[in-house]
This record gives structure tokens, C-alpha cells and sequence, in this order.
């Protein structure tokens, strides 16, 4: 067989077997620039393989969820994380017979322009810019620009539009972007509250029992249920969406959280840390643009420097940033020569 006839195959095997509401691999909107087509992969296919060989995809492993620099290896990065929504994303595109490979293309690269120290660093460049700044924003102008030294990853119409609109506000115009939307609240609910309870701030009897009678009791029952709630409310419609029930007590479990872990004086006092990093970084580069990477510098000229900057600092990883700071603020050690 050849290799040309495998990518027939595939549309075949979507037209046949998708729903009639799934984005079809062939109906794609195409790219901005126009590419010799892969004998082998779909466009989307060929997307998901860009972003995982993306620079900005593999710092997200080096990039706060939630807990700032935790001691241990077992707490969700904001890589980890990202892989959680592409495998939930798949889960729930599958049960709806959509198109898997779209969904799990958004998913992995729906943060790619997050900042460093998860939201608190987000916080800090909406405030700098004056609401200007959404990580949702910056993830597409990470894969329309800033990847490949400037050529960006030239990504399909339907998956950056699944980037762009990934956050609740957000209106994705295919299922599968809304497959993502929906897998990017449960994974971070689930994961924060097993981060959350790994690091001794609750105990999971602490959840209050009409919402463990719903979800479930454990992280992998209210995954499931989750899901399976999309399936029962979604299935053979032009929609996807949580049961009122489950999408209210899962709402009420974010709520939990906010209430025991991210609103916390311990959560707060690091926030406000990397707050004072984040904004000293920003002024400094500001006040002396000509100190970032050459790469940087012409963006300038493109952008403004407003934008040059944060594009600058939300490239940094959590460690990077710390690096960084360290080398322009904190004074080294020295000898004399004797």
C-alpha cells in the first residue's frame, strides 16, 4: 500500500465513522501559508506532532500549575497538567465519535503561551498591561509567531481557534475545541484537589459530602463520571456540555478549592512573590530592552515594547526566571587574587 493512500483512508474512515457535527480531517480551513500536504498524516495530526516538538511545549514542564516550586516530583506541572486535558479531551471526543486527533492537537497546545508561576504570573502582566495580557492570547501568538525563530508553526484555522477560545468566556467553533474547554476544568479540579491533599491543606473527608455523592470519592471516580456525564448530555447532539447536576458540583468543587487552597495566606504570600520578581523583571527589560536576546529586540520594532517584553518574560520557565533574577538583582560571590 502506499503511503498516499493512507490518508485516504483516514478521511474514509471519518466520514463513516464520526458524527455528523465532528470536524472532518479533510474539511479543514486549511493554514495562513499553504504547505505541501503530508502523504501520510492529516493536517491535524501534523499539528499535534508540531506543538509536541515545539521549544514552548517542552518548557511547559518547567512551568507552575498551581504549587510554586514544590519539594517532591509527584505535583502537577504545567505540563502534566496539559497532558491530562489531552488524554480527558480524547476521552470525551471519542464517546462523541469526534474527531480525536483535533482535540488532542488543541489540548497540547492550548497553554503554550502560559506564563511562568501558573495564574499569579498571568495576574501580574494583566495588571502591568492593564488587562491587556490572556494566556489563551499569547499561546496562539506563540504558534503563529514566536515559534521558530519568528515563522510560528503555521497550525490549522480549527486549532488555533481551539486554543484561542479554551477558557470558559470562550466560544470554540468546533466540538472538539469544546471537548477541550470542558477537559481543561476537569483535569485542573481534579489534580489540584490530589495536589491539595498530597500537601496536607485538606483531607478529602473534608469535601463536602453532597459533592463526593455526585462527583464521586476519589479522583478517578469523579473523572469518570465527568465524562460520562458529557456522553449522556451530549451524545448525538450538536453540543457538548456537563448534565446540570455534575456541571453545578463540579463548579461547587472549584469553589472548595478557591476557598482552601488558592485564597490562602501561604498561596497568597508566594503569589505576591513571584508578583515582586515578575514586575521587577518587567521594568527591568523594560528600562533596557537592548539586555534581551537579539530575537527579542527585533520584536520591538514589530510589536511595541510592551509586547516584545512580555512575550520575553512568558517564554521563561518558573527556574529561568529565578535564574534570571538572580543574575541581575543578587549579588555573587568573589575573590581577590592573591
Amino acid at each position: 500500500m502506499h503511503t498516499t493512500d493512507m490518508k485516504e483512508i483516514t478521511f474514509r474512515k471519518e466520514e463513516m465513522f464520526l458524527s455528523p457535527y465532528a470536524c472532518k480531517s479533510a474539511d479543514t480551513k486549511g493554514r495562513v501559508r499553504e504547505e505541501q500536504p503530508c502523504p501520510l498524516r492529516t493536517d491535524f495530526q501534523r499539528d499535534r506532532d508540531r506543538i509536541i516538538h515545539s521549544k514552548s511545549f517542552r518548557r511547559l514542564k518547567s512551568k507552575t500549575q498551581v504549587f510554586l516550586s514544590p519539594e517532591g516530583d509527584h505535583y502537577r506541572t504545567r505540563l502534566t497538567h496539559t497532558l491530562d486535558v489531552s488524554q480527558i479531551a480524547r476521552s470525551i471526543a471519542r464517546a462523541l465519535s469526534l474527531n480525536e486527533d483535533l482535540a488532542e492537537a488543541v489540548a497540547l497546545g492550548h497553554d503554550l503561551g502560559h506564563t511562568p508561576f501558573g495564574h499569579a504570573g498571568e495576574r501580574t502582566l494583566q495588571r502591568i498591561t492593564e488587562g491587556r495580557f490572556e494566556h489563551s492570547e499569547q499561546s496562539v501568538r506563540v504558534a503563529e509567531i514566536l515559534e521558530n525563530s519568528g515563522e510560528g508553526l503555521n497550525l490549522t484555522f480549527e486549532v488555533l481557534d481551539g486554543i484561542k477560545h479554551h477558557q470558559t468566556e470562550g466560544s470554540p467553533s468546533t466540538l472538539e475545541g469544546r471537548c477541550v474547554q470542558i477537559a481543561d476544568k476537569i483535569a485542573y479540579v481534579n489534580h489540584d484537589v490530589d495536589d491539595a491533599v498530597r500537601a496536607g491543606l485538606f483531607k478529602l473527608s473534608d469535601i463536602p459530602r453532597g459533592l463526593t455523592e455526585i462527583l464521586g470519592s476519589s479522583s478517578r471516580e469523579r473523572i469518570n463520571n465527568m465524562i460520562n456525564s458529557v456522553y449522556r448530555e451530549s451524545a448525538g447532539k450538536n453540543r457538548a456540555a456537563m448534565e446540570p447536576e455534575v456541571f453545578e458540583a463540579t463548579y461547587a468543587l472549584r469553589d472548595f478549592l478557591f476557598d482552601r487552597v488558592y485564597n490562602q495566606p501561604f498561596a497568597k504570600r508566594e503569589e505576591e512573590r513571584s508578583d515582586r520578581l515578575l514586575t521587577r523583571l518587567y521594568e527591568y527589560y523594560f528600562e533596557n530592552p537592548s539586555a534581551m536576546p537579539p530575537f527579542y529586540v527585533e520584536l520591538v520594532e514589530k510589536f511595541g515594547l510592551q509586547q516584545a517584553v512580555c512575550d520575553f518574560i512568558t517564554g521563561m520557565s518558573d527556574r529561568y526566571c529565578v535564574h534570571t533574577f538572580e543574575s541581575l538583582f543578587i549579588p555573587s560571590s568573589w575573590k581577590l587574587d592573591m
